[in-house]
Formats: C-alpha cells, structure tokens, sequence
C-alpha cells in the first residue's frame, strides 16, 4: 500500500469514525431522553430517528452505528500498523483490509437496502458512512497484493506475533475493552419501529408504574397542553393521532403501540381510547403541505373512511401501510376493490375528501406539521414517543384520572 493510498484511507477511516461516532450519540439520545429531536431528522424521508430505532438499527441491543464505529477504528489501526510494520506485515495488512472492507461492503448494502427500500427513510450520517466503506473497498481492492485465501494462514502468524509485542497486545486490548466497555453503557433500546416488529419491550413501564418524582414525569409536565373538539365517550385517556397512510413512521407506530392499546383494553376496559384523525402530507387535499411528496395520500385516506362501511377499514389501512411505495389513484382504487368489492371509489371520493379537510383543519389548529403527531389527553407529541414512555404517559394519565381533577 503506498502512502498516498494510506493517507486516503485514513482520511476515509476518520470521516466515517467520526459519522458512526455521531450516530452513535444520537441513538444514545434518542434511547434515553423521550423528548430528543435529532438534528438529522429533517422530514419524513429524510430521518436518522427512523433508521435508528428501527429492527434494522440495533444488533441484540448494540446500536449499529457502535459496530461501525468499532470496524472504522480497526480499520484505522491496521493502516497505521501497515504503516509502520516490516514488509511481510506490510503486505499481510492489505490483504486484512481487503477482506474487512468486503465485510463491511456487504454489511453497507444490506443496510442501505433496508433503508431506501424497506422503511423508505434516507439518513444522512448513514450515507456518509457508506460512502466512506466503498471508498475504502475500492482503495483496499486495488492494492492488495495478497490471495484471500491465503489470510486466514497469515493472520495466525500474525495473531501470534502479536501476542508477543506488549505495546500491540495492550492497545489491541484496550480498543476491544473501551468498545465493549461502551456497549455495556448503552441504556436498554428503544423498541423497533419498523414494519414486523414484535410486542413492546419487557422494559416498558407496567400501567402505574411511574414515581411522582420521575424524570419522565417532569418531561410530562412541562409539556403545554391543547384542547380539540373531539368528543369524549367517557374514556380517562384520549389519544389523536394525526395520520399519512403514506407515512412510514405511521405505519411503524401503529404496529409498534398496538400492543399497548392491546393490553390497557385488556386491564382497563374503555378507559383508554384511540382517535385516528386524517393529515395527509398531500398537497391535493392539503394546502399547507405543499412540499409533502405523498401524492396518494389523500386518497388512501379517503379509501380507509369507504372501507369502514364494511368493517373493513383496519384491513385497508395495512393494506396501504404495504403499499406505501406505489400509493396513486389507480392502485387505491385497486386496492379497495379487492379487499371491500366497493366500486364507487369515483363517485364517492370528492363528498368523503370534504371529511378528511375536516381533520386537516382540527391538525391546522395545533398547528400539526408532521407525520405522526399525538396528542395524549391534550399533550402533543411530534412523531410519536419511544415505546416504553408512550406506555408511561398513558400509564401517568390513567393514574391522575383515577386519583380526580385535582391531579390533573
């Protein structure tokens, strides 16, 4: 490797350390504190949050951004030991690279792929990640002078000599403990938001649960409250959420609080209510989202209200959650055609669309600028809340209603 190439993948090491280090610290946030916004998250398409916290984000609790971290750093480390090593250490280390930025080649495009494609979110520090892996993909690739098949053979040698120098061994050590030291650190993960994702996490707060002097609780409290004319049926908690079926982050929460609603239904029947109101991110139907991009979301949401004269709204609305890719007025006609056997999407679409206006004018009201927000008994929250402090909030409000007004 000569030095140019050297140089080249440091700077292309440093630039992607430095990125996943970022990354890292925002998942970091995002776990522990329920009100983090990252500065990454710029609109629905363009959101770190979602790649994150989503089943693509973490590797049995460890965020990948940490692995990424780690692997730049190796990365790093045998460049510098290439550096300054004899000639067949030398040689051996650009065959190390090579086979490492295969790896990490093949570990970028699964993720890339599960990013644009499966939870259709785009996150910048992610990219320049990728891009710093190719970089060093190509730069190892054409400098490698040794066969792949031979490294196994040459890292034993390797490992062995390294055993035997203290200052290698000791910096070697100390890289794996800090790395792993870190993920030991690394607060309980936030539950996937993604499509397939499983029951709430164990860690979720039991209904009840939260300590008048939590940290959540002060979060709760400052938080100001609004006020919706939406009717009340005699629930202690009301939760609005202003949705896009063609909103990733809508489709993820919904699957990913199901489980909630599920078993306060359970322990408290009828005490806790969900109100899906209609805010599509379509300029059609919604003129103050002319930047939205969602161009079949007006009719996905008109397709949801036709389905639910047969009952079949739930059925309709994971229909578009799956289809979000090639939502038009054609395929949600389609749609609605196959699941209901309705045919009047046409005739009915201009009088149920003056429906879903209402709802943007209520969104309007709370001055609502993304998709999902919530509102839990007046509280508002942009995007949504990590799972186990959505469970807490309804927990905490559940708590005051019991306990009267002047909890409140």
């Amino acid at each position: 490797m000569s030095p140019v190439v050297r140089r080249a993948v440091i700077v292309l090491a440093v630039i992607g350390f430095a990125s996943a280090a970022v990354s890292t610290y925002v998942h970091y946030q995002l776990v522990r504190d329920p009100g983090y916004t990252s500065f990454c998250d710029i609109n629905d398409s363009v959101s770190c949050t979602q790649v994150y916290l989503s089943r693509f984000g973490s590797v049995r609790g460890i965020p990948v951004a940490l692995l990424g971290a780690f692997w730049f750093g190796l990365v790093l480390l045998l460049t510098a030991a290439g550096g300054r090593g004899s000639g067949a250490l030398h040689e051996n280390i650009g065959g190390y690279l090579l086979g490492l930025s295969t790896l990490g080649l093949a570990v970028v495009m699964f993720l890339g792929y599960a990013s644009f494609m499966v939870l259709g979110a785009v996150c910048v520090l992610c990219g320049i990640v990728y891009v710093s892996v190719v970089g060093i993909f190509l730069l190892a690739g054409a400098t490698a002078s040794v066969p792949l098949w031979s490294i196994p053979r040459r890292l034993s040698g390797d490992l062995g000599r390294l055993f035997r120098t203290p200052v290698a061994l000791g910096v070697a050590g100390g890289y794996l403990a800090l790395t792993v030291a870190v993920a030991l650190a690394f607060p309980a993960s936030r539950q996937e938001l993604a499509p397939g994702a499983g029951a709430v996490a164990a860690s979720a707060p039991a209904p009840g649960s939260v300590d008048d002097g939590s940290e959540f609780e002060r979060f709760w409290d400052a938080q100001p409250r609004v006020d919706l004319p939406v009717s009340r049926e005699g629930e202690q908690v009301l939760v609005l959420k202003f949705n896009d079926y063609q909103c990733p982050s809508c489709a993820q929460t919904d699957l990913i609080y199901a489980p909630i609603f599920a078993r306060y239904e359970s322990s408290h029947p009828a005490a806790v209510r969900l109100v899906k109101l209609d805010y599509p991110l379509d300029p059609e139907c919604n003129e103050h989202a002319p930047m939205g991009g969602h161009t079949g979301a007006c009719e996905a949401a008109v397709a949801v209200r036709l389905a639910r004269r047969a009952g079949r709204d739930e059925q309709m609305a994971q229909w578009l959650y799956e289809h979000q890719q090639t939502l038009s007025r054609e395929t949600v006609r389609q749609g609605l055609a196959d699941l209901t056997e309705m045919t009047d999407f046409d005739e009915m679409y201009e009088a149920t669309l003056e429906a879903v206006k209402a709802d943007i004018v209520l969104g309007d009201t709370v001055e609502v600028d993304a998709t999902p927000t919530f509102i839990i008994n007046g509280v508002r929250i942009k995007g949504g809340l990590q799972p186990q402090f959505f469970d807490a909030a309804i927990a905490l409000e559940l708590a005051r209603a019991a306990d009267g007004p002047a909890s409140q």
